[in-house]
């Protein structure tokens, strides 16, 4: 005790004058930070140019060299076309007691309202045009979302260029297509209504679910299509026509099924590398990569393929919210498609078989009755006589759109129970019994396929690390410095690092990685100016934390900027990535770097997240085992039905974060399974009871799989939630010491 003592004496005149000299302008080993923009701005903007450069360099002809039936199984996971449809097939007339099915007649056809199932508790509706003689041809004509059945034949008020299909002696099919309306789009029981779009709405629900709304209009058609062979003798064709929307839907059903002879595409053949600026239904996973226009139509050859112009459909983006609406729409339009662009796509799909035979390119001046009557002969622009438009089929359109929306919304909820079952049996099952060397391995293989296949994996860092670094902020016992590091070319990684002025800078110490939430940045975790909204949030968490003796790091995430960055999540998905793909990426090359400081124990490096940053601590660790462990603050979840769920007022369904769904995630990864992909490592969640962002129960039935899976292991005490009485914020006190007990880090009082 005695030496000890000495000890203390001594060394306390060499700490006074530590802690007055002079603060470095720069770490060392690194070279001064010149900054002449703002970074996050420089971020954003580096990551979305590497975005449209993976874009860019997406090619269609590698899907040449898979085998047709591994082409469509890929294109069907693409569509989400994951359920099997009813069999048989039947198709029956719709009609009430004061409304029959028949609307039309003339002296050749009768025109009926039908319906047909396709999936279980699922009926597709449209209208039925059945010739008085047999039938030279079944067709099948999908119309654009904007136009109803009744429209496209003068029905019904509200389309230009309605269509006499009653002379062609064909006999046609024109489902109804899921609206670009907004009437249904929200749940009436919890008081919620957004202006989203039916097919929005529909896409918000399905695609975290591995669904897509133009997977349910493919699966209505690929049903139709089943009834029309089982009606039509073996030398009647089936053709197949689509505009606009339907157009879409034409194509991509034409791909997966050989039963059609003859396929119209109008108004809807383009690149799809643009397809982030559209409507946000027109999101597809991993669509560049062989399953844009040109590689669909490819492998329709050597059928006849016609693609026109006439019907693209025009929509400038979502109506303003009406009162009562939450305005929650993602931007996107769509327009007129330059004949240039379509001739562009289409010789693509010339350029992969060499053969000009089974596609015809019509010209721009053809009218859309000229166009349809490429597939159906004789058709003709619809005369005022045969228009009897009126309001019965105005209303009775209203309600089979009405019908068509609820049940898709019915069928979809379903399937939050359904993914939970399949999560349990794929991921769950093969764990149970297994000890913790086997568990590693097990897990292993499932971090290598979350980060590949669902979080969608880049290169990694290719470019010199370039440390840039300066002093931006100091306290009596904290020095804090800017960093930049390069991790792609014209990408960086950004953050601040804080070093206690009294670190033993001859041992390894702990580090703890701050992380800032949505629209953040690091300055934000080191605010002390209670005032502030900073400060309410992250109560200077990374600053506190570095007082008690931690090297802290708060990085900076590129979710800032509004559209700017939510957009970028787009245009990854159209590669088969996401927007933590880059994130990743980044704290790669931070890890990298923290590891090569003298001073950091690469041993131990944790991740402390509020928020987004709780999502990113949810992901980023589960995929970077460098990080020895995570503590997910203010967003751990029942995150399935967090972002799908109808009846949870928080749910995503109702705001405008339209960043936030990943394709499949509810069928492969929740927040457990995710939690399990950093097991063994500790594992904490911090939990506000006021925290909006989620329910206390549904939050702890979620973790209790963590639990259940840490005790299993036999280290349960490796894991651990605490909650307090207080609402979206850091706590920073159950969570502080899990740091301490975890990282063998004592506190500053303590040494």
């Amino acid at each position: 005790m005695r030496t000890s003592r000495i000890g203390t004496t001594l060394l306390l005149p060499v700490m006074i004058a530590d802690l007055a000299a002079a603060t470095p302008e720069i770490i060392p080993g690194t070279t001064p930070l010149k900054v002449d923009s703002d970074l996050s701005t420089e971020m954003v903007t580096g990551i979305d140019r590497l975005a449209m450069k993976e874009i860019v360099i997406s090619s269609t002809t590698r899907a040449l060299f898979v085998d047709q039936g591994h082409w469509r199984s890929s294109f069907k996971r693409v569509l989400g076309l994951t359920d099997e449809r009813v069999t048989p097939v039947s198709m029956a007339h719709v009609a009430t007691t004061n409304k029959p099915s028949l609307i039309h007649e003339t002296d050749t056809v009768t025109i009926h309202r039908v319906r047909w199932p396709i999936l279980d508790g699922v009926n597709w509706e449209g209208l039925l045009i059945q010739p008085k003689v047999p039938p030279k041809a079944r067709v099948i004509l999908l119309p654009d979302a904007a136009v109803t059945p009744e429209q496209l034949l003068g029905l019904q008020p509200g389309f230009d260029e309605a269509l006499d299909l009653t002379k062609s002696g064909c006999q046609i099919l024109i489902p109804v297509l899921i609206s670009r309306e907004n009437h249904l789009s929200g749940y009436p029981p919890i008081g919620k209504a957004t202006n989203v779009t039916h097919r929005e709405w529909i896409f918000r629900q399905a695609f975290l679910l591995g669904r897509h709304p133009l997977g349910y209009e493919v699966q209505a058609t690929l049903a139709a299509t089943d009834w029309l062979a089982a009606e039509s003798p073996k030398n009647i064709p089936i053709h197949l026509a689509g505009i606009g929307e339907g157009g879409r839907v034409a194509l991509a059903a034409a791909a997966l099924e050989d039963r059609m002879s003859k396929i119209l595409v109008s108004g809807a053949f383009a690149p799809r590398k643009d397809a982030w600026r559209e409507p946000l239904d027109r999101t597809f996973f991993d669509l560049l990569n062989g399953f844009d226009d040109a590689g669909v139509a490819a492998r329709i050859a050597p059928r006849a393929l016609i693609i026109g112009h006439a019907g693209a459909p025009i929509f400038e983006g979502a109506p303003e919210a009406k009162p009562g609406q939450r305005a929650a729409a993602a931007p996107g339009i769509l327009g007129p498609i330059p004949e240039r662009v379509v001739q562009a796509e289409a010789y693509r799909s010339f350029e992969m078989w060499r053969n000009l035979q089974w596609l015809t390119v019509l010209p721009t001046e053809y009218s859309l009755a000229e166009t349809v009557a490429q597939s159906i002969p004789n058709t003709v622009a619809a005369s005022p006589n045969l228009t009897s438009a009126n309001t019965s089929h105005t209303d009775f359109a209203t309600e089979r759109q009405t019908r068509l929306i609820l049940s898709l919304q019915d069928f979809t909820q379903k399937q939050i129970v359904t993914a939970e079952r399949e999560r349990d049996a794929y991921f769950w099952k093969p764990l149970k019994g297994l000890d913790l060397p086997a568990f590693e391995k097990r897990i292993a293989a499932e971090r290598e396929y979350f980060w590949k296949s669902v979080i969608g994996r880049l290169p990694d860092p290719d470019v010199p690390m370039n440390p840039r670094t300066r002093l931006v902020r100091e306290t009596e016992t904290v020095a804090i410095y800017d960093v930049v590091l390069d991790v792609w070319d014209g990408v960086i990684a950004w953050g601040w690092l804080a070093l206690p002025k009294n670190l033993d800078r001859t041992k390894h110490n702990p580090v703890v990685v701050c992380q800032h939430g949505l629209e953040g940045l690091p300055s934000d975790c080191f605010e002390t100016d209670e005032t502030t909204k900073a400060w309410r949030a992250y109560k200077a968490f990374a600053l506190r934390l570095a007082e008690e003796g931690f090297v802290t790091f708060a990085p900076h995430n590129p979710y800032r900027g509004g559209d700017a960055f939510r957009v970028l999540q787009r245009k990854f998905n159209l590669t088969g990535r996401t927007l933590f793909s880059p994130i990743i990426g980044q704290h790669q090359r931070i890890l990298e770097w923290l590891k090569t400081q003298p001073y950091v124990d690469p041993e131990r490096i944790a991740f402390y997240g509020l928020s987004y940053g709780g999502k990113s601590a949810m992901r980023i660790p589960a995929v970077l085992t460098d990080y020895c462990l995570s503590i997910c603050s203010g967003d751990f979840n029942e995150w399935v039905r967090k972002n799908v769920s109808l009846d949870m007022p928080m749910s995503y369904l109702y705001t405008h974060e339209y960043e936030i769904w990943e394709w499949n995630l509810g069928r492969t990864f929740n927040y457990a399974e995710m939690a399990a992909l950093i097991a063994p490592r500790p594992f904490m969640v911090e939990r506000g009871h006021d925290d909006g962002v989620g329910l206390d129960e549904w939050v702890n039935y979620e973790f209790a799989k963590v639990r259940r899976l840490y005790n299993k292991l036999g280290i349960g005490d490796r894991t651990t939630i605490e909650h307090f009485d207080g609402p979206h914020t850091i706590h920073g006190v159950g969570t502080f010491e899990f740091l301490h007990q975890h990282l063998d880090a004592p506190k500053s009082h303590d040494r």
